[in-house]
């Protein structure tokens, strides 16, 4: 019940983030957004591991360029994520990111060699069905063609989720050799110095409330992510996983009630398909690791 709670309060936060990023973003350029999300969620970060005594190993690692390379990939998967935020309704563009764990299991099975069944990849398929669904509207049937602000949305949210995959292959090659506190410290610092990168590409000056809001939302990236791995510490990742759904009821109530956002019956059919998709991926992983704990303890020990 901990894990639970806690994977719903860092699902609320992310939320919460991406509302106050929405909210205060409009006209500010992708990267800078990056650079505040980044930069204000090292405090929380550093706060935490420093009161787990973790700070000084939490620096060390023996693969600064696999940090990087995963950094690079997450840090332009989050700039496009943001992208797509600020030209689709809240609630479009966290279903349309639901693609994300469904093309994990795709990238497993290519680059590392994970065995994916006709259940799973008939479920990937299905879940990739309703992600079309929700995007297709907004691509070409009601919208003004591909040049559209919301067309450029949705490719630039799909585009995220494709490279948000790509960073969870990483990171599951990383935590081979590397500990948790290290890779969520290293990821925070290497995004805040790469979204400089932009900065010749033009930034805007922010008022004070801009700023508070963006500050506000970079402490909530930090402690979202802090909560989310204490959440993997109370419970199994297939007992919690479900709950990251709870997001599209939040965005939908956000949605309407802050940013007037009505969802159509196409977005609402496609997420409930994604949504179905994605729990059946989580609960048929659940049984496979059940299957391999009863195998493993029926093998007789060597001696």
């Amino acid at each position: 019940m901990i894990g639970i709670l806690l994977k719903v309060a860092s699902v609320s936060v992310f939320v919460t983030m991406s509302t106050l990023i929405k909210a205060s973003g409009e006209g500010m350029p992708a990267g800078q957004i990056v650079f505040f999300r980044s930069a204000f969620a090292i405090v929380p970060i550093l706060v935490f591991l420093a009161v787990r005594g973790q700070l000084d190993t939490a620096w060390r690692t023996a693969s600064p360029l696999s940090h990087f390379r995963r950094g690079l990939v997450g840090v332009t998967a989050m700039g496009l994520g943001f992208y797509g935020i600020m030209r689709l309704p809240l609630p479009d563009a966290i279903a349309i990111g639901y693609a994300m764990p469904l093309l994990t299991v795709v990238f497993a099975a290519v680059f590392l060699g994970e065995t994916v069944r006709i259940f799973r990849w008939s479920a990937v398929a299905v879940g990739l069905g309703g992600v079309l669904i929700i995007s297709w509207p907004r691509l070409s049937l009601f919208g003004d063609g591909f040049g559209s602000s919301e067309a450029l949305g949705v490719m630039a949210v799909l585009a995220s989720a494709t490279l948000g995959a790509t960073a969870m292959i990483l990171v599951r090659k990383l935590i081979l050799t590397e500990k948790t506190p290290t890779i969520v410290l290293y990821f925070s610092l290497t995004a805040t110095v790469l979204s400089l990168a932009t900065l010749p590409f033009g930034w805007i000056v922010p008022d004070w409330q801009t700023l508070g809001l963006m500050a506000m939302a970079g402490f909530c990236g930090g402690l979202g992510q802090i909560l989310l791995t204490q959440s993997y510490r109370h419970a199994d990742v297939s007992t919690i996983a479900p709950f990251e759904y709870t997001s599209i009821v939040l965005g939908i109530l956000i949605g309407y009630f802050i940013f007037g956002d009505v969802p159509t019956w196409t977005m609402l059919t496609g997420t409930a398909i994604v949504v179905g998709a994605g729990i059946f991926v989580i609960l048929r992983e659940h049984a496979l690791g059940l299957e391999r704990k009863a195998q493993r303890k029926l093998v007789t020990p060597q001696g």
